[in-house]
């Protein structure tokens, strides 16, 4: 791979990663374009190797998040006394980083295998788009049910470990291409009554242990896979470029999020959807 389709992979993995459009569709429409093999061991495995980027830019960002919770969970672990809401948001964290793992590892094959064809992209980003829709109405009307601002209803220190649990196994449905890890946890917490800025913060506390074990568990089983295909120069200037990327992105979106909808990343992914399919009529394009 040549370093110029690398830093446009790079950025293209950094500005998706944590909008609910889906990283990992754009990634693969985009590696088609640039004439790569998707379904190619080297391939699926660089574009999960590069999350490991944005994930960085995540943990840079939250670091002070990231401690507090991790303090509060081992306080609580060790010294009853001392569990708080730190200590369950830390278990919440815990619980519902589990199920994609399981999920993922049990269905490897078949998200590497067929999952990976651009029909699926296109119909996840156009189905998951509904879902989206119905959440930000859904947390519409309970916030005006209860006489609130529509910034929605319950907050981080109201969150408990059973939601963790129900958006993190919302989560692994992000497993099918299209889908968005995202926007797949924000629906999920936006349908539990849980404000927008807190639960697109919520999806980046999952994502990172997520992400970050993806990556790892790529690096180590694909290490021959990349050094023979793409490169190792490659993958590590996209995951660099990602990092960039994703941390102006992410400070970007929790202003948004702060007094928006997602109504225009629902616009943005039907619009998404019709280029794909499009082009795959086309014939401009295979499907895998």
């Amino acid at each position: 791979m040549g370093w110029l389709a690398a830093i446009i992979l790079g950025v293209v993995e950094g500005i998706t990663e944590f909008l609910p459009v889906s990283s990992t569709g754009h990634l693969t429409v985009t590696e088609k374009l640039l004439g790569l093999s998707i379904d190619s061991p080297d391939v699926t495995a660089f574009t999960a190797i590069i999350q490991v980027g944005a994930i960085l830019a995540a943990i840079v960002y939250f670091r002070r998040d990231i401690v507090r919770l991790a303090v509060g969970w081992f306080k609580g672990v060790f010294h009853k006394d001392q569990r708080g809401t730190d200590y369950r948001l830390g278990w919440a964290v815990i619980v519902g980083s589990i199920p994609i793992g399981v999920v993922g590892l049990a269905l490897e094959d078949i998200i590497e295998g067929p999952l990976r064809s651009l029909w699926v992209v296109a119909a996840a980003l156009a189905g998951w788009s509904v879902v989206m829709w119905l959440a930000d109405r859904f947390a519409d009307r309970v916030a005006r049910a209860q006489g609130r601002r529509v910034a929605g209803l319950r907050g981080e220190a109201s969150l408990t470990v059973i939601d963790g649990l129900v958006i993190g196994l919302t989560q692994c449905l992000a497993l099918i291409p299209g889908v968005s890890r995202s926007g797949a946890t924000i629906s999920a917490a936006l349908f539990r009554g849980i404000d927008r800025p807190t639960a697109t913060r919520w999806s980046f506390f999952l994502g990172i242990p997520a992400l970050t074990a993806s990556g790892a568990l790529q690096a180590y089983k694909a290490y021959d896979d990349i050094a023979a295909g793409v490169g190792w120069a490659a993958t590590g200037v996209a995951t660099a470029v990602s990092l960039v990327v994703a941390y102006a992105a992410i400070a970007w979106l929790l202003r948004f999020v702060a007094s928006n909808r997602f109504t225009v990343f629902v616009v943005y992914r039907f619009f998404a959807a019709v280029v794909v399919a499009g082009l795959l009529l086309a014939g401009f394009i295979d499907a895998v």
